[in-house]
C-alpha cells in the first residue's frame, strides 16, 4: 500500500522544514535490508536542494548542505549515538547521461547497505536503478515562492 502525503508551502523555509520532519522521522525507523532511499524529481528551480538541506537538518547533519551537480555525490557521516544509520549520502543525477554512469561511483553498494540513508535528486534518470522500496519526492513549483510537495511512501 502507498501512503501519499501533500504540501504546498510558502517559501524556502517551509520546503526545509518539510525536510526536515521527513530526515526526523527516517531516523526512527528501523533498519530494512537496503539503504534508505529518497528519490527526488523535479524540475530545474523546484526546490529539491531546498529540500534536503533540511532534511540534512533532520538527520542531525552539521555540514552545509550544497547542490553536488558537479561531483554527483557527497557522503556524510551520521554522528548521533543510538542510531543505526551511519552515512547520508546526497546524489545529483542531473549530469547523468546514461543510467549506467551512476555504477562506477559504487551505487549498487551504497543502496545495498542498510546503514545508509540515500537522497537523489533527478531520480528520474536513473529509474530503473532504484530499489523498489523507496520514498518518492515530487516538488514542483506552484507560484513564485510556492511549491507543492508530494511525498509517496
Amino acid at each position: 500500500m502507498v501512503k501519499s502525503l501533500e504540501y504546498f508551502t510558502k517559501g524556502p523555509s517551509q520546503t526545509k522544514k518539510i525536510g526536515e520532519i521527513l530526515g526526523q522521522e527516517i531516523l526512527k525507523t528501523k533498519l530494512k535490508k537496503t539503504a534508505f532511499v529518497a528519490a527526488l524529481e523535479g524540475e530545474l528551480g523546484s526546490g529539491k536542494t531546498t529540500f534536503l538541506q533540511g532534511f540534512a537538518v533532520g538527520l542531525r547533519i552539521k555540514e552545509k548542505i550544497l547542490s553536488p551537480t558537479f561531483v554527483i555525490m557527497r557522503r556524510f557521516k551520521i554522528r548521533r549515538k543510538s542510531c543505526q544509520f551511519a552515512n547520508f549520502y546526497h546524489i545529483d543525477c542531473y549530469r547523468i547521461g546514461k543510467p549506467k554512469e551512476i555504477l562506477c561511483l559504487g551505487f549498487k553498494e551504497i543502496v545495498s547497505n542498510p546503514k545508509n540513508i540515500v537522497a537523489i535528486e533527478w531520480a528520474d534518470k536513473i529509474k530503473r536503478l532504484l530499489p523498489k522500496e523507496k520514498i518518492d519526492v515530487r516538488l514542483e513549483v506552484a507560484g513564485k515562492n510556492r511549491r507543492r510537495i508530494a511525498i509517496a511512501i
